[in-house]
């Protein structure tokens, strides 16, 4: 699991930032890449790296600000052309469905794949054996929603060298009794899973806002979580800029992620404003706070462990 930033500028490009996207690549947890926004070139930037737009399965929009989704009629279109041919689900506050369909039918696009548009206000938008998201309201201009993906608990590996000690030589009857809490052998010996299994494989948990106001009740959404993404549009010194304009600045996101007991923060949403040395000093601004930040550019890559 990793996550790759595809834009990590604020309001409109720049020269060095995109605007807001970044891709959560599964593809070695269930060959999938899940998409988070879609700023305007947001299928430009993919362009510059490994990503595959058929892998994208899922697009998450946090909110309907043209620098979250002007990309996005574009990148649904061009798959179609790069051999796309399952389903693809967008999840998006209400007026993301009519957004999508009037974007196409004005355009006279035709897409060869299954489309779903699910409009949300809050709780599980997807859950099955692997992975959970959940959504909540954030504080913005517009209504604005954070994530919370959360990675199932994996079994432990199996002690092969007790089975083997036990007279069981590898082979089906592995996966047979890794699957099932006990298992009746042809020789009626029972093997209870658990006598034969190591330690449970926590899952990994990545929260992601949109854009938002500062608020310490964020940090039930986040608790515990490997990774959050936020944004940090200003200075620490800007507070009341950022509050008149519904941002964040890197002090309250640090803030927030040290509350909320997190491993990792990473900051994006970066003002124009802040180049070279001033990137330091907002990255420095949050270390103070919460050591464990990093400051995202457009193109890098962070591993989940």
């Amino acid at each position: 699991m990793e996550i790759k930033f595809l834009g990590t500028g604020a309001g409109v490009p720049s020269k060095e930032r995109n605007v807001s996207s970044l891709a959560l690549n599964l593809i070695e947890e269930i060959n999938q890449i899940w998409l988070f926004d879609c700023g305007e070139a947001t299928q430009h930037q993919i362009l510059h790296t490994n990503l595959k737009p058929r892998k994208i399965n899922k697009i998450f929009i946090t909110h309907l600000h043209g620098d979250h989704i002007y990309g996005l009629p574009g990148l649904l279109s061009s798959r179609s052309f790069l051999n796309g041919d399952d389903l693809l689900t967008v999840y998006g506050p209400p007026g993301i469905k009519e957004y999508i369909e009037i974007s196409l039918k004005i355009s006279g696009t035709h897409l060869t794949y299954p489309i779903k548009i699910i409009e949300f206000t809050n709780g599980v938008l997807f859950e099955d054996d692997n992975f959970r998201v959940t959504t909540f309201p954030l504080s913005h201009g517009i209504a604005s929603y954070g994530f919370r993906v959360e990675e199932a608990d994996k079994l432990g590996e199996l002690n092969v060298k007790a089975l083997k000690a036990k007279g069981i030589n590898p082979g089906p009857i592995y996966k047979t009794i890794k699957s099932q809490a006990s298992t009746l052998l042809e020789d009626g010996t029972i093997i209870n899973r658990e006598d034969f299994i190591g330690k449970t494989k926590i899952g990994r948990v990545v929260c992601i806002f949109g854009d938002t106001r500062f608020d310490n009740e964020f940090k039930s959404h986040i608790m515990n979580a490997d990774v959050l993404v936020h944004e940090a549009t200003f200075d620490g010194d800007r507070e009341d800029l950022a509050y008149n304009y519904f941002h964040s600045t890197t002090k309250q996101a640090a803030t927030l992620a040290k509350n909320g007991q997190v491993k990792q923060l990473i900051l994006t949403h970066i003002s124009a404003r802040y180049q070279n040395n001033a990137l330091q000093e907002l990255l420095q601004e949050a270390k103070s706070i919460f050591e464990s930040t990093s400051i995202a550019n457009d193109f890098d890559t962070f591993n989940i462990k």
